[in-house]
This record gives C-alpha cells, structure tokens and sequence, in this order.
C-alpha cells in the first residue's frame, strides 16, 4: 500500500476501550466517527445512553443550523405554506392558454418539488451532524413506521410539517401521544383517504392500516368488523384547506373542531353506538377518537408488534423471542414509553454482543460513510447523498404504499445495490463527490479529502477487518483506492 494513505504504525494502549467505544457508538448513531467516539469514552455507556434517551435541545453546527433556519419549510407555518401553494395551483389550472398553462403548472410542479427536497435535506443535515443520534434515528424510523407518499396531492408541502410536529418531538415519548400526532395530522389523513371517509359512504383505508401497520399488526386476531368499527370513529377526521368552516346544523355546532388544517366535522361523522376489540366506545363525536386510541396504543399485541419491528431495525432481521418479549413488557410497563424501550434493548445482552450484523440499508450505508469520511466538517452540498439514496431505492418519503421500507437486509442486499454501493465508495474515497461544492450563484468548492487511515481506524477499525479486507487494503495503489476498498468493504456494510 502507498505510504501516503497514513502512518505506519499505531499506538495500541486502550484499544481495547476504543474499540468497545467504536462498536457501541457505530449502532447507537447513523455512524461512528472519532469525534463521536472520543465523546462516547470519555462519559461512559451509561451517560451516553441517558443523553440518547433523554435528549436536551440538539446541537447543530452553525453553518448548518443557519442552512436549515434558510429554508421555505421553516420560516412558513404549515397553513400558511399549502394555503400559499394552494392558490398558486389555482392559478396555474385558471390560465388560458395551453403553452402558458402548462409553464405554470411546470412552475407549481417545481415549487412543490422543491419544498419535498427542503424536508429530506433538513432530514439528511440533522442525521449527520445532530449529537442527539438515536433521536434522529428514531424520528427516521417512525416516518418509515408511519409511512406517507409525498407525491400524493399536495403532500410535498406537508411532510416537512408532518415530520417537524407530529414525528420528531414524540420521537422518545410516549407511543400514544405520538400516534396521535399522527392520526391528526393532515399529511396523514390525506394519504390513507380520510378525507373521503364519511357518513353513508364509509372509507375503510386508514381504520385497516391503523391497526395492520400501525398498532396491532397483521396477526392480532381483530376482526374485519373491527376494521368497519374503526373506519366509523374515523368519520368526519378531515382536511380543510379553506380560510372558512363549514356551516353546521345547531345540534352539531358544539361538536365541530378545527386546529390549523386539521378538521373534525360533525356533519360527516357517523354518530352512534360502535364496539370495538370487544368493547363499546363510550364517548361521543371527536372523543371516540382519543378512545379507540387508547385502547389500540395499549394493546399487548401492539406492544409485541412495536418491539419487535424496534428490534428489527436497530438489532437483527429476526430478533430472538426472549428480547422482543423483554421489550414488550418494558413498553406495557411504561405505558408505551419508546425511550424505556429501547432502554431494555440497548442494556440487553443481545444488543452488547461483539457482532451483530446488521446489513445497513442505503440510508444508513450513505450516512455512515459520509460521517466517518468528514466526521462534523459540515459539508455544504447534500443533493449528492440524496441522489444516492434516491438511486438505491430508499427515497425519503418515497415509499408508495403505507408498509413504509423494508427492514430486511435482504431487501437492500442484490448484487445492483452493491454494484451501486461500490460506486459511492468510490465517490467518496476520491474526494470527488461534490459534497463540498455548494449550489446557487455564489459557487464555491471547499478542498476535502477523507482521511480514513487515521487513529480510529488503528485503534479501533482494523480490529473488526477480515483478512481479505486487509488484504485488498494492503494491495491498494493510490489513497482512493484505499479508501474505496474500506468504505466497500463488507465490514462496511455492516452496523
């Protein structure tokens, strides 16, 4: 290997705590990197667990922080934004003339574009450089959970809100009130058809999906009379784009409710006697609501479902019995405290073993990469990470259907994604990836250059490297190639 790749030779007083350090803070983060390791030893696992847990207000380099604070999505309240978009797409469809008509609906279709794009790349900027990591992660893991498509309707100008207010904040709290954050909001109602679910002509997409996807899941043994049960609480949950209320009879009036773009209208709920798992709805209109919640986010089987589908994503394919069941029981105890989850997840002897091979999904495999090229150098160009993970498959809020993405390696493991995960590499290791290169009028190009053969990767990496790794890294002929043979490595795609 070329001598100018790194030095020659390693200090190896304390690996052994750099790399118990390395391997804890690479699955408790989108990936590890020296600075987040150097942190993670010096407070310990049990103080890095409580600041994961229990977050205080994320920190944010100020370049990005200020990027972020730049954006349409954060400087506009969600009214405000659909309403504004609302009327531009009003005023594109009025336009009389064809060619005009259609370089205006181009223009919307633009816009709406661009304001999708503004919520993955707040997304990607919070993953790499936020020092509240399980956070991020748990807020990625809940959007995919509670899956919306963003090109359905209007929903690019919704999801930036939806993951802002009803995802991030309930990211480790309580499961209930996070579910109720989500049923209400708007992005969501709109994608699972609420809005055509009505007295008379029940809609039962979202009610099947609340419980399927969302809480019991597939096997909990609800009936489809369940599903109908549900379908009626969920009558009259809508969308109201307006700046006015519908007119309602007297006896209704006292009923109707409106909170930014999210409606209850008495009108089209289906008053009366309903039974659900077994057991009446006792209330009335919008509190049937939080009452059919209740008793779903309580459940035993969504307990189970909940665990299992965290032990999944952060542990393995198929998580063993015993944890799911310790889990479970952790979340029943708390009344569904996800941070008290992930504790019994986190302590347990399966999470704490040497090696877990866990295939990283191409989110996680981009992310990764990038945090350990770069570590908190703030990059200034995401598009190039975005692009990838648009070409492996994995889009944010891309997924068509409401089963969100797979959890499964298997799903992300084919030879055309490797191929394409090689390419990445490459791009990265060789410095060319366009990371740094900013966009807009004032371009400008920042020199980078990864430097992996650094001391973490003495200390630490080289340890969990198989010998055929080492070996294609000693016959490495340049820096980046060097750097492409470790970021591809098979060790690499592995959290």
């Amino acid at each position: 290997m070329c001598g100018c790749v790194g030095p020659a030779t390693r200090t190896d007083s304390g690996t052994g705590a750099v790399a118990d350090a390395y391997v804890q803070s690479n699955r408790l983060t989108w990936g590890a990197s020296a600075s987040v390791v150097a942190h993670f030893q010096a407070v310990g696992q049990q103080a890095y667990l409580v600041e994961q847990l229990h977050p205080a207000a994320a920190q944010l380099p100020i370049s990005i922080q200020s990027q972020i604070d730049a954006m349409t999505i954060s400087q506009q309240s969600l009214v405000a934004l659909v309403q504004t978009m609302e009327q531009k797409r009003r005023d594109s469809d009025a336009v009389v003339d064809d060619a005009a008509k259609k370089v205006a609906q181009q223009g919307f279709q633009l816009e709406m574009n661009r304001l999708g794009k503004e919520s993955a790349t707040r997304h990607v900027l919070r993953a790499l450089y936020s020092n509240n990591q399980v956070q991020e992660q748990m807020t990625w893991f809940w959007l995919n959970h509670f899956s919306v498509h963003q090109y359905k309707s209007n929903l690019r100008a919704m999801v930036g809100d939806y993951e802002e207010t009803a995802i991030r904040p309930h990211a480790l709290g309580k499961f209930r009130t996070l579910l109720g954050a989500v049923v209400e909001h708007p992005a969501m109602l709109r994608y699972l058809d609420n809005e055509q679910n009505a007295a008379g002509r029940i809609n039962e997409n979202f009610a099947r999906e609340l419980m399927e996807l969302h809480t019991l899941g597939v096997d909990a043994g609800y009936s489809q009379q369940d599903v109908q049960e549900l379908a009626k609480v969920l009558t009259g949950f809508g969308v109201n784009l307006g700046s006015t209320t519908p007119a309602q009879k007297k006896e209704w009036q006292e009923f109707y409710l409106r909170k930014g773009l999210f409606e209850f209208n008495p009108a089209r709920h289906a008053f009366g006697y309903k039974e659900l798992l077994g057991q009446p709805i006792r209330s009335s209109g919008y509190g049937e609501l939080g009452e059919a919640l209740d008793r779903l986010a309580r459940h035993p089987a969504t307990a189970r479902s909940v665990s299992k589908k965290l032990a999944t994503y952060w542990l393995a394919d198929e998580p063993s019995v015993a944890v799911v069941q310790r889990m479970a029981q952790a979340f029943e105890r708390s009344d569904g405290d996800i941070a008290a989850t992930l504790q019994a997840l986190f302590t347990s002897a399966e999470f704490n073993q040497p090696t877990i091979h866990k295939f990283k999904d191409p989110t996680r495999f981009v992310v990764s990469a990038v945090r350990l090229a770069y570590d908190d150098k703030p990059i200034l160009n995401v598009n190039p990470m975005l692009n990838w993970i648009n070409r492996m498959g994995q889009a944010f809020y891309g997924r068509a259907t409401p089963d969100g993405y797979s959890l499964q390696s298997a799903a992300w493991a084919s030879p055309g994604q490797l191929a394409t995960r090689f390419e990445i590499a490459k791009a990265i290791g060789s410095g060319s990836a366009g990371l740094f290169k900013s966009e807009g009028p004032d371009v400008r190009e920042l020199p980078a250059f990864p430097q992996f053969a650094n001391a973490l990767y003495y200390q630490s990496i080289i340890k969990g490297l198989g010998p055929s790794t080492r070996k294609a890294l000693d016959q490495a002929a340049s820096s980046q190639e060097w750097n492409t043979f470790l970021l591809s490595s098979p060790e690499m795609m592995q959290r």
